[in-house]
């Protein structure tokens, strides 16, 4: 049975699952695009493309050098998500879909910058 204490404990350290939930976020950006009806432009194929191979290369980063810089990244792509069915002007399941998962990401990156809040990275370098 899990306590108060351990649950609290689990949210204070940076965790692996982070990450690869983060990768499977951005894969999950990355091929949303084909599956919708009708097919979205090329211009937010790309766009969508590139938003989330980047997501899915900086969380595999994490996993092996942790920085800040990461994180705020995958923030600023997650906003970037959220906010792209607007500026690209594409609607439909998509626009929910890319809604959502970029809140995912955000809320996400929000979490480990929150944890690693305390952490000193210049002595791990």
């Amino acid at each position: 049975m899990a306590t108060l204490n351990s649950m609290q404990s689990g949210l204070m350290a940076h965790r692996r699952w982070e990450d690869i939930l983060s990768m499977i976020l951005g894969a999950a950006i990355l091929i949303s695009p084909m599956f919708m009806e009708p097919a979205p432009s090329p211009t937010v194929m790309t766009v969508t493309a590139l938003a989330g191979a980047a997501i899915v290369v900086l969380a595999g980063v994490e996993q092996l050098a942790l920085r800040r810089w990461e994180e705020i990244m995958e923030l600023a792509l997650g906003v970037w998500v959220m906010v792209a069915p607007v500026a690209l002007n594409y609607g439909g399941m998509l626009r929910t879909w890319h809604f959502v998962l970029g809140a995912c990401v955000a809320a996400l990156a929000l979490l480990e910058l929150w944890q690693d809040r305390n952490r000193d990275f210049a002595r791990e370098s």
